[in-house]
C-alpha cells in the first residue's frame, strides 16, 4: 500500500502554484494538506496523497494545466468520481490531480441521430435520467452507475449488469475530445456511423486508464428505450445447475439483457440484510432480464421460466410490477454491501472467461476456497463470462502472502480457460504485476513503446499499468 507523504513533502513550488490558480482560478485549486486527502484514494485499498488538486472548467483549461505539468515533468492524474476498484486514480507519484467536478454537462442530445456529446464529469445515472424523456438510453451500466463519471467509465472500459446484450462502453464511443500530454488538443472519431478518415484512435484511449490522454468530451451512441421489460429470479440447488442453463438461454431470441448469478455465500450475505432464510433453501440464484418488443418479451420469460424449470430450478419467481423489479434490482445493486454483514475485509477480484466456460471456472473456484480453506463469494455476469470474487480466511484472517497465492490460483484457473485477469475494473495499481499472465514481453514493450511515444515524459498517471 502507499502511504500518505508527510504535509512537508507534499507542496509544490509557490510558482507552480501560481500558474495553476491563474489558469483555473483560487477557488478551483486546493494545496494544503487536510484538502488533499479526499483525492488521495478510490474505491479499493490503495492510497496516496497529491501535492495538489485542480477542478478545470473547460478543455483549454486542461490543456493549459498539461502544459505546465509536462514543462515540470511533475505527474498529472485524471480523476472522476474515484469510484475505480484498482487504483486507478490514486495519485501514486504523488503530482496533480485533475479532477472534474466542474465539467458535467450534457453538451447536446441528438434524437435524430440517436446520440450525445457529454463532459467527462458527468454522472452515468444523472445521463440516464435525462436521456429518458427522450425515449433512449447509454447501455453500459456499471453497478456505480448513480456515482460513476462517464470520463470514468471510458477509461475503465466500464461494462456492467447489460453487458450480455449490449456489449460494454467501447462499442458506444463514437468519438472523443483528448488533451495529450504535451497539451495538444485532439478529437477521434465522429458522429457518423461510417468513418475511416485516418487511424481509429479513438479506442486507443478507451480503458487507457488515463495514461494516454485525458478526456475531455466524449460522442456517444444511444439505443431506444424498449417497448417492454421483464424479470424473473430463479433459486437453484447447487451452482452448476444454474450455469449450465446459460448457454442455452444465450441462444434464444429475445437474448436476455442481463443474466445475473449469486452464490451460496451472497445468497447469506442477502439473507443477513434481509433477515430471511432463502441460503437455507438454495444454493444458487440466477437474475434474469428481458427486454425487447412487447409480445417477443411476454413469449420468451414464458420459455425462460420453462428453461430454468428444466435445469433444476427449485423456485422461480416473475416480478409482475415495476415495484417488484425495483426490489429485485435493490438486492443485486446492494449486493456488495450486504458481503460486509458476512465479513468485515474482503480481498476481491474481477476475472473475465469465455461464457460456455463459466461452469467449469465456479468449479475450480470452489477448489480453491477448498484448499486454502477460504469463504468465497462468486456473483457476476453470468452471461457474458465476468465473475466477481470476494475472498477471505474462513478462521483467520489471510495474510498478504496467502491472498498472493489465492490470487495466483485464481489466475491460473483463469487463463487456463484463456480468461482475462481483469474484466472490467482495470488493471491500475492492483494488478499491474500480474499484467504478465495475459500479455507477453513483446505485447508488453509494444504498448510501453506507444505509451512513450505520446507521454515521454511519463506525465500521465505514471505507475499504473505497467509493471515497474
Amino acid at each position: 500500500m502507499f502511504n500518505h507523504k508527510p504535509a512537508t513533502k507534499t507542496r509544490l513550488a509557490p510558482a507552480i502554484r501560481q500558474e495553476l490558480t491563474a489558469i483555473a482560478g483560487p477557488e478551483n485549486c486546493l494545496f494544503e494538506q487536510p484538502d488533499l486527502f479526499t483525492y488521495g484514494y478510490d474505491a479499493g485499498s490503495q492510497t496516496a496523497l497529491p501535492q495538489a488538486v485542480v477542478f478545470p472548467g473547460s478543455s483549454e483549461q486542461v490543456s493549459a494545466i498539461t502544459q505546465v505539468a509536462n514543462r515540470l515533468s511533475v505527474p498529472l492524474v485524471p480523476r472522476g468520481a474515484g469510484s475505480g476498484l484498482t487504483g486507478g486514480a490514486v495519485p501514486a507519484r504523488g503530482g496533480i490531480v485533475l479532477s472534474f467536478q466542474r465539467m458535467r454537462r450534457i453538451l447536446e442530445i441528438d434524437k435524430a441521430n440517436q446520440l450525445c456529446v457529454v463532459e467527462p464529469g458527468v454522472v452515468n445515472g444523472d445521463l440516464q435520467k435525462a436521456l429518458q424523456d427522450c425515449g433512449l438510453f447509454f447501455p453500459p451500466d456499471p453497478a456505480s452507475a448513480e456515482f460513476s463519471t462517464i470520463g470514468g467509465n471510458i477509461a475503465e472500459n466500464a461494462g456492467g449488469i447489460r453487458a450480455v446484450k449490449y456489449g460494454v462502453t467501447k462499442d458506444y464511443v463514437m468519438g472523443l475530445e483528448v488533451v495529450l500530454p504535451s497539451g495538444d488538443i485532439i478529437r477521434t472519431g465522429s458522429k457518423c456511423k461510417k468513418d475511416v478518415v485516418g487511424y481509429d484512435l479513438t479506442e486507443l484511449f478507451v480503458g487507457s486508464e488515463g495514461t494516454l490522454g485525458t478526456i475531455t468530451r466524449a460522442i456517444l451512441k444511444l439505443v431506444s428505450i424498449p417497448e417492454a421489460r421483464q424479470t424473473l429470479i430463479a433459486f437453484f440447488p447447487d451452482m452448476a445447475r444454474a450455469a449450465n442453463l446459460v448457454a442455452s438461454a444465450r441462444r434464444r431470441e429475445p437474448v436476455p439483457a442481463v443474466m445475473e448469478f449469486m452464490d451460496h455465500e451472497c445468497l447469506r450475505a442477502l439473507d443477513a440484510a434481509r433477515g430471511v432464510n432463502r441460503a437455507e433453501q438454495a444454493r444458487g440464484m440466477l437474475l434474469i432480464e428481458l427486454d425487447g418488443p412487447a409480445h417477443q418479451v411476454k413469449q420468451g420469460i414464458h420459455d425462460l421460466v420453462a428453461l430454468c424449470r428444466q435445469h433444476g430450478a427449485s423456485d422461480v419467481q416473475e416480478a409482475r410490477t415495476p415495484e417488484e423489479r425495483s426490489e429485485l434490482w435493490t438486492l443485486r445493486r446492494g449486493l456488495h454491501a450486504s458481503l460486509h454483514l458476512l465479513q468485515e475485509h474482503w480481498f476481491e477480484e474481477d476475472i473475465s472467461v469465455p461464457a460456455a466456460s463459466i461452469p467449469v471456472l465456479l468449479e475450480s473456484l470452489q477448489s480453491i476456497a477448498v484448499a486454502h480453506d477460504l469463504i468465497m463469494a462468486n456473483f457476476g455476469h453470468m452471461g457474458d463470462g465476468n465473475v466477481h470474487i470476494s475472498f477471505q480466511g474462513k478462521r483467520t484472517a489471510l495474510s498478504g502472502r496467502q491472498c498472493e497465492q489465492v490470487r495466483r490460483a485464481i489466475y491460473r484457473a483463469t487463463v487456463a480457460l484463456e480468461g482475462r485477469i481483469a474484466a472490467e475494473h482495470g488493471i491500475g495499481l492492483d494488478k499491474m504485476h500480474h499484467i504478465g499472465w495475459n500479455l507477453n514481453p513483446a505485447t508488453l514493450k509494444f504498448m510501453a513503446t506507444i505509451k512513450q511515444t505520446i507521454d515521454p515524459r511519463n506525465i500521465l498517471n505514471p505507475g499504473k499499468v505497467f509493471p515497474l
